[in-house]
């Protein structure tokens, strides 16, 4: 709880404040550094905080806040740089949380005479080059793989001093007399020569493709005018590995440059980003990151913290970036996309294919912990969907099936917290109705479920799904009218031709995207009603056929 006397050093600060851009730390009473925020004009930005019409989240931070520090820089951009490299070194507590990538494996290139390159988990401040973070170890290995057969490489852990090559203290070891060495360890090849190969392996990784094959068809020709055939044919199979692997990974033309493609999707806790890097064409790098809301952050300023974060951590110098939506603050020698047709807008939606994947992999992996998690969710996005007040747990499905009016049955079809209860199916034959009337029919069956629910106090479905459009819900809303259950229980139809939703009292139907899960139970409920009562109505009217 702050003093009075803090309170007045703290009004006095935000009297003092700079009306330029710049970057604000907040401080609690012990100095810890609890929130990093940009600005275009700090007095006004950090005056905000301490206004009346504020959220509860941002609340709380304030009545923990005890200082500020400002640090006044040139731009928006050199801010938002700023913020991010603050926002990694405290960590503060009410920032946007970034999923650690720890987990994911890098390709580094060690500081050592002669470096290796290498697969690590584990990125630490040695002096090393570090490529990726690779979300996809099967994309790693091809990339290594390729190294591998174009470039000998050392592997070994060995030092390779001056010292201990002069003095041959290292001997030649399996890979030399296999081709996939030249020996540097016994000074039999230049350290010149070496990173001239490792400058190509940069290439390689950084997906310059292009350098590469320059620099190999260059010794290739040389080779052949020398009429050292057998080193061209080398090269020659070399540049066909290069162009293979380039095959596989150009996503549209030979026309594309280089792009930063990124796509967002934001849900009340989590902001899901994924960011893909194109060059010459190739896709060189995908990742999606997880950022947690602490605050009431909103779409652009996580996509802006993550094109920052991304765009160093990968030393992209893409001069386009690909957006859903144009962020509020420019990249300085980058320029914002925001395509509607085309190759680019091809290139965004690969990225929101990959997000939307990566959601999906990341919800199965947190059902399969908690099978009770999927449930809950399911059944939490139908109350939200279907606009109920309670969670559908049990949901019954009715459907009439007839022949040109003969043989007229109907079939109800029942899900219990989202699967098939079979037991609960029941099959109904119409009594009342003569000829092919649907509206009748459906009036006949849900009266004889719903007065029998009622007369032997069975368990009441939380909703009821009519197979058909407005004249089937309404025939069976008549039917609810009569018992006095109208209101009491939800109910819906859904129509076969576009899938429509329809709700009682409203002339406009809901049309739920094709993969929502709410649509998928709903279908799947309709169509084992529509399964359950053909297969009656066929033996009913074999059986009529036979007599």
């Amino acid at each position: 709880m702050l003093l009075k006397d803090d309170k007045q050093r703290l009004a006095n600060t935000l009297k003092l404040l700079p009306e330029c851009p710049g970057v604000y730390q907040y401080l609690d009473e012990e100095g810890t550094v609890i929130y990093v925020g940009k600005a275009k004009v700090l007095k006004r930005r950090v005056s905000q905080y301490f206004d009346k019409d504020i959220s509860g989240k941002t609340k709380v931070l304030v009545s923990k806040i005890a200082d500020v520090k400002t640090i006044v820089v040139n731009s928006e951009v050199d801010a938002l740089l700023l913020e991010n490299n603050l926002i990694k070194k405290y960590q503060p507590r009410y920032n946007i949380r970034l999923k650690d990538d720890k987990s994911y494996p890098w390709i580094c290139i060690k500081k050592e005479p002669f470096p290796r390159v290498v697969k690590t988990r584990n990125k630490t401040d040695d002096g090393s080059e570090y490529f990726g973070p690779y979300a996809s170890v099967r994309v790693l290995r091809t990339v290594l793989d390729l190294i591998t057969k174009v470039y000998p490489l050392r592997s070994c852990s060995s030092n390779l001093s001056a010292e201990n090559i002069r003095k041959q203290k290292v001997k030649l070891c399996l890979k030399y007399h296999m081709g996939k060495c030249k020996g540097p360890c016994q000074g039999l090849q230049s350290e010149e020569e070496y990173n001239t190969t490792i400058a190509n392996v940069r290439h390689i990784i950084s997906g310059n493709i292009s350098v590469v094959l320059k620099d190999l068809e260059t010794r290739m020709y040389e080779y052949s005018d020398a009429m050292q055939y057998e080193q061209a044919q080398e090269m020659k199979e070399k540049i066909d590995l290069i162009r293979n692997y380039q095959s596989k990974s150009t996503v549209l033309s030979a026309k594309m440059h280089d792009y930063d493609v990124f796509s967002i999707a934001t849900d009340n806790k989590i902001s899901f980003i994924n960011y893909i890097k194109i060059v010459e064409g190739a896709v060189v790098q995908v990742h999606t990151t997880e950022m947690k809301k602490v605050l009431d952050e909103t779409d652009d300023d996580m996509l802006l913290m993550t094109i920052a974060d991304m765009r160093e951590k990968h030393h992209s110098t893409a001069t386009e970036i690909i957006v859903p939506f144009e962020p509020s603050i420019e990249i300085p020698g980058a320029k914002y996309v925001v395509p509607k047709a085309g190759d680019k807008k091809q290139l965004l939606n690969l990225s929101e294919r990959n997000l939307k994947y990566y959601i999906m992999d990341r919800q199965k992996k947190l059902d399969l912990v908690d099978p009770d998690r999927h449930k809950t969710r399911i059944l939490n996005q139908m109350k939200e969907d279907l606009r109920m007040s309670v969670e559908p747990h049990r949901i019954e499905c009715f459907d009439n099936s007839n022949l040109q009016g003969t043989n007229p049955v109907a079939s109800m079809s029942c899900f219990i917290d989202c699967k098939p209860a079979k037991k609960e199916y029941r099959h109904f034959n119409i009594k009342t109705v003569v000829g092919p009337d649907d509206f009748a029919s459906m009036r006949e069956i849900i009266t004889r479920r719903y007065t029998r629910v009622l007369n032997e106090n069975l368990e009441m479905p939380d909703l009821i799904v009519i197979d058909g459009g407005k004249g089937q819900l309404s025939a069976a809303l008549e039917s609810l009218d009569e018992l006095g259950l109208r209101g009491k229980v939800a109910i819906i139809g859904i129509a076969k031709r576009l899938e429509e939703i329809y709700f009682p009292g409203d002339q406009y139907p809901l049309y739920l995207s094709k993969d929502s899960e709410t649509l998928k139970i709903i279908q799947q409920i309709r169509d084992e009603a529509h399964r359950f009562g053909i297969t009656h109505h066929r033996n009913k009217r074999s059986k009529s056929q036979f007599k």
